[in-house]
């Protein structure tokens, strides 16, 4: 069986490509430029990052799995997808839901919490500038969406399951610069700001206007408790528990230093 994958070199898709070729499945990596005859795969990984092409991306993928006769398709998804929310992310996986649903290929959804690489924006760690107020947010390891990812790649049983994937333990910022501080060895503060500010902050550090709204808008869900429920679902899909942020921030202290 050969297994396509999309999204390869992102913090989920790299992570999956490895783990397959670790299983010696056969693999085959697709760019952003698909068509029918790319598709010479039983199963296809979806996934892409937020880029304003990213529903066109993804539906013309699904559209050339239909074609090809792709059997299954994994699909990458957001936290809480659904064409009437009013996060521009979760809108447009909702989006590409509605058409793969639409498709009628076996499909699988997985749906993860924010990643824990996401934090790799405040490297080197010293401060944590961040509209979260006492949010707590279920975090999770892209190693262990991706171990999901292949779970359900290469097993049976998962056709129509959409699975919420979490780590451990919802944490709040200030939690996670005290455990930054322990790994790191120096001290790393959280600072509580308004969404203004940190919408000013982004546009200033040359994020796109579209871009700095959504990311404002994802910390005003959290702290309304969007992100605060955890699963065993990872535990359950793998055999192994949804790693910690300590064993994350231990695995990429060098990053956290900068």
């Amino acid at each position: 069986m050969t297994i396509l994958v999309t999204g390869s070199t992102g913090n989920v898709g790299a992570h999956v490509v490895r783990s397959l070729n670790a299983r010696g499945e056969r693999v085959s990596v697709l760019g952003r430029n698909v068509q029918a005859r790319s598709f010479d795969g039983e199963r296809l990984f979806l996934a892409c990052a937020n880029v304003p092409e990213q529903v066109a991306f993804e539906c013309a993928a699904i559209d050339a799995a239909v074609a090809a006769g792709v059997k299954q398709i994994v699909k990458l998804s957001g936290p809480d997808a659904s064409v009437h929310s009013s996060l521009v992310f979760e809108r447009w996986h909702g989006e590409i839901e509605q058409h793969l649903a639409a498709s009628g290929i076996p499909h699988v959804l997985l749906r993860p919490r924010t990643f824990m690489t996401n934090l790799f924006a405040y490297a080197p760690a010293t401060v944590l500038r961040a509209p979260a107020g006492d949010a707590a947010i279920s975090f999770i390891d892209p190693r262990d969406v991706a171990d999901c990812a292949v779970a359900a790649l290469t097993g049976d049983g998962h056709e129509g399951r959409v699975y919420t994937l979490t780590g451990p333990a919802a944490l709040t910022y200030a939690q996670i610069a005290a455990e930054l501080s322990r790994v790191l060895d120096r001290t790393v503060a959280f600072v509580d700001v308004s969404d203004d500010q940190a919408r000013g902050g982004l546009l200033a550090g040359g994020v796109p206007p579209f871009l700095a709204d959504a990311i404002v808008d994802i910390f005003r869900s959290q702290r309304a408790g969007t992100m605060a429920d955890t699963t065993d679902t990872v535990r359950r899909l793998t055999g192994h528990d949804a790693r910690s942020f300590a064993e994350f921030a231990r695995d990429h202290a060098a990053v956290f230093r900068g």
